[in-house]
């Protein structure tokens, strides 16, 4: 066959070839964009389920933003957040309200289990939630804000006709607006809700659901969520429907840096910390090199600042504490026969039992702990003063006041003049009387490299 005749059929079959390629191409670009219909279809997303369990602090306020997040991440429907809490920081509490308050996602406040309440901040809580729910047995309320330095005592009939303290009347009229708003907000009682911050009201579930506190009453989560299906909410990008049938329940834990946080901003972890810290860096600058002591001392220093931080601290406590444990250094290093110690000691423990300024009772310093931590010091000011004083009875063994009354052999003299071998070292001499190579001497005072020496040793040897 000619060649002409293969040029032909090459190019027929390469022809062919780029056309079954096109072919194949074009089909698997109209199966991408149609997809996959046989394949099934992505999971919806589920329902976020967040546990509020205990007092309200930095670390639970920290982990309900945070889920929050995640919820409005993955677009979904509902966010729960179980409750069971007596209150707790009015910081706090504000930061959770501002989130929920924020979030695109429909939060749905639930005080459960049977026997849980939702106390003090619990209560504004669940006020703020696009949903209050309860379940039978739990209650509500108790809301009367704390004010700087503690809860106000009650007033006995003496002191009814008394004038009210301006702070107490300011910090409850600014908590009642407060909680009185997130009613109007969402619909609900509001004059309960200032009730419950000026009476300190409290509410169970069926009551609660009876005068329009909370919107629904639910035995679980399921029969929450079948009461939620459907109902139709406002958050922040507007009205949102439920859409709860057939979606997957996930619970968020709270990560390790919940955990760690909620465990260093603990006050008496808190004060443990602050306390070591000092007393590491004070051993470090005694004793230069050793690095342990500073280097553990500097991490524990800043990580009980970090959890003061993020805590209501009473500065004028701080202060005491840096009082109380300058005194304690300085006793050290100016012998006042426990004068400065014993008063680091009661600064000490003054300034720790106002540090924290708040009447919440997970957020107060162990008397035990003070305690604890006032005798630790209180010993080491002992250990200090039993030292110098022994010190000061010792024999001295160093320097020029250790070299009077040394004794020494004499090298050799002429003219009331000399040298003489002390402690290893041969020392110009000047002396009144005349002395023989060989013969002991002691020696009176040293006028700068010149000692002065007698023949007194001569008949104590």
């Amino acid at each position: 066959m000619p060649v002409r005749h293969w040029t032909i059929l090459f190019r027929c079959g390469i022809s062919r070839l780029l056309a079954q390629l096109g072919s194949v191409i074009l089909l698997c670009l109209c199966v991408t964009q149609s997809g996959p219909s046989g394949a099934a279809a992505p999971a919806p997303a589920p329902v976020i389920i967040l546990n509020l369990d205990g007092v309200v602090g930095p670390a639970t306020a920290d982990y309900v933003r945070k889920g929050l997040r995640t919820a409005a991440a993955r677009k979904a429907p509902l966010v729960i957040l179980r409750m069971d809490t007596p209150g707790g920081l009015d910081t706090s509490m504000r930061l959770i309200i501002r989130a929920i308050l924020a979030s695109p996602v429909p939060v749905a406040s639930y005080v459960s289990p049977s026997g849980a309440r939702a106390a003090s901040a619990g209560t504004f809580i669940l006020y703020a939630s696009h949903v209050a729910a309860m379940a039978p047995g739990t209650n509500m309320g108790a809301a009367t804000p704390v004010h700087i330095g503690g809860i106000a005592p009650a007033r006995d009939n003496d002191q009814k006709n008394d004038p009210p303290n301006p702070m107490e009347t300011k910090v409850v009229n600014d908590a009642a607006a407060f909680i009185r708003s997130l009613a109007e907000l969402r619909g609900r009682n509001a004059s309960w809700a200032e009730k419950a911050v000026r009476e300190a009201a409290s509410l169970p579930a069926s009551a609660a659901l009876s005068t329009h506190v909370i919107d629904m009453e639910a035995r679980d989560v399921a029969d929450l969520l079948r009461k939620l299906d459907g109902r139709i909410v406002k958050v922040s990008a507007g009205a949102v429907k439920i859409d709860v049938a057939h979606r997957t329940i996930e619970e968020i834990a709270p990560d390790w840096r919940t955990r760690l946080l909620a465990t260093i901003t603990d006050p008496n972890v808190a004060l443990i910390l602050m306390t070591l810290g000092v007393y590491g860096l004070v051993f470090e600058f005694m004793n230069p090199g050793s690095f342990l002591p500073g280097t553990l001392g500097a991490i524990c220093l800043l990580t009980g600042l970090y959890a003061f931080a993020a805590l209501p601290v009473n500065f004028a406590g701080v202060a005491l504490i840096v009082l109380g444990i300058g005194l304690v250094v300085a006793e050290g290093y100016l012998f006042s026969h426990g004068v400065l110690g014993i008063g680091g000691c009661v600064a000490f423990a003054l300034g720790a039992a106002m540090l924290i300024d708040t009447d919440t009772p997970a957020f107060r310093i162990s008397w035990p702990l003070i305690a604890g931590l006032s005798l630790a010091t209180a010993a080491f000011v002992l250990l200090v003063v039993r030292t110098a004083l022994r010190a000061r009875k010792r024999r001295i063994v160093s320097g020029a006041e250790e070299m009077t009354g040394a004794i020494g052999v004499v090298q050799d003299w002429s003219g009331g003049k000399g040298h003489v071998f002390v402690h290893g070292e041969r020392w110009a001499a000047a002396g009144q009387e005349a002395f023989s190579q060989g013969q002991l001497v002691r020696i009176v005072r040293i006028a700068g490299l010149t000692v002065e020496v007698t023949s007194d040793a001569a008949k104590e040897v």
